[in-house]
């Protein structure tokens, strides 16, 4: 069995955990959220564990069984804490501005972008440079941050565009005469 599936995940107080056949449903403050489990994986869910087994000993039931163990546990830990993304805006008179659920973006182009979040994202801009978007979701999160980041990439000469906090955007050399 996978390394990662022989991991039980642990499931806090507050987060509250359902099982039907390979259906799983999980419950907390935050949000609720459903996952259909791969028919190669068995789940099991006693004394506040839920512990991830595989069918057969094949290869493929092998990778579902990691794969459903990650992301049981990126939910367990998204409706417990949350998860959240910081992106930069970095150029002249690139700012962000958020309305209800509409982020504005200003980017350089002849109009502003407008991108709507998601239900179950929140957004906070708390410079004019800097987006923080929060959800209990880490797969929507990481695709809506993506979706923000499409609308200008980094460029390599300079550095303008959005970018995630974390990123290191290698600069190259300018032309020479």
């Amino acid at each position: 069995m996978s390394r990662i599936a022989k991991e039980p995940v642990v499931v806090p107080q507050g987060v509250e955990v359902s099982i039907d056949g390979q259906n799983v449903s999980m419950k907390s403050k935050l949000g609720a959220m459903n996952y259909n489990v791969h028919p190669l994986v068995n789940i099991v869910f006693e004394n506040n564990e839920i512990k991830v087994n595989t069918v057969d000993s094949s290869k493929d039931s092998n990778m579902q069984s990691g794969t459903t163990r990650a992301i049981l546990h990126n939910m367990v830990v998204g409706l417990d804490k949350g998860f959240e993304k910081k992106l930069q805006l970095v150029g002249v008179g690139y700012r962000a501005s958020v309305k209800g659920d509409v982020l504005t973006l200003a980017l350089g182009f002849s109009h502003p972008v407008e991108h709507k979040l998601p239900a179950g994202v929140t957004c906070e801009v708390p410079s004019q440079t800097e987006i923080v978007l929060k959800s209990y979701d880490k797969a929507l999160l990481g695709q809506v941050a993506a979706d923000i980041r499409s609308y200008r990439e980094p460029e390599p000469y300079k550095g303008k565009g959005v970018r995630y906090a974390t990123e290191v955007v290698r600069l190259k050399e300018a032309k020479k005469k």
